[in-house]
């Protein structure tokens, strides 16, 4: 997931998030480096970004990440600032990793607990169409494709994901298929 540079253009680490309890309410806050350093529970947000042909972006994280370098991740987005809301960053998020602008504002699915050993955060899930040509951030994204969910789920074990996107991608497949039975 990308992450974005303080206002004060500091660096990613100096940015300020939300610290959140398990219920998603906030309890202080601290630079995302400490955060990251201390495992204290913050906010992030998972958007699934599709091609005018229904395809997954898929893009592999630059060495220089703070969380998971090098790994490949079926979302864009990041963590959520201190005072901003899930829905602000998913497009902030959105348009920064896709190096985009004038997306559509990403429909929110679902939120999660995500807990992977040291790493915590509540996580809010978006979906969005991308019709636009993309621009990765190269600060973010070392390389990128847009996948169909057939060489996506092919991929899925001979690729080094992030696991917190691997855990997020398993939700989603899940609230899809829920979704669907319910129209049945």
């Amino acid at each position: 997931m990308a992450g974005m540079t303080s206002s004060a253009g500091g660096t990613p680490s100096d940015e300020i998030l939300d610290i959140v309890d398990e219920n998603d309410v906030v309890v202080g806050q601290a630079p995302r480096g400490e955060a990251t350093e201390r495992g204290l529970r913050h906010r992030c947000v998972f958007i699934e970004a599709r091609d005018a042909e229904g395809r997954v972006f898929v893009h592999r994280r630059t060495a220089t990440k703070l969380v998971f370098p090098s790994h490949y991740d079926m979302f864009v987005g990041g963590v959520v600032g201190a005072g901003e809301s899930y829905d602000e960053a998913a497009l902030r998020e959105a348009e920064e990793e896709l190096g985009v602008s004038g997306l559509p504002r990403p429909e929110p699915l679902f939120r999660f607990l995500y807990e992977g050993g040291r790493h915590t955060w509540w996580s809010a899930v978006y979906q969005v169409r991308c019709e636009l040509p993309v621009r990765p951030q190269v600060e973010e994204v070392a390389w990128h494709t847009f996948l169909d969910d057939e060489e996506l789920e092919r991929r899925l074990g001979d690729w080094l994901w992030v696991p917190d996107g691997l855990d997020c991608y398993r939700r989603l497949r899940a609230f899809r298929e829920a979704a669907g039975a319910d129209r049945e």
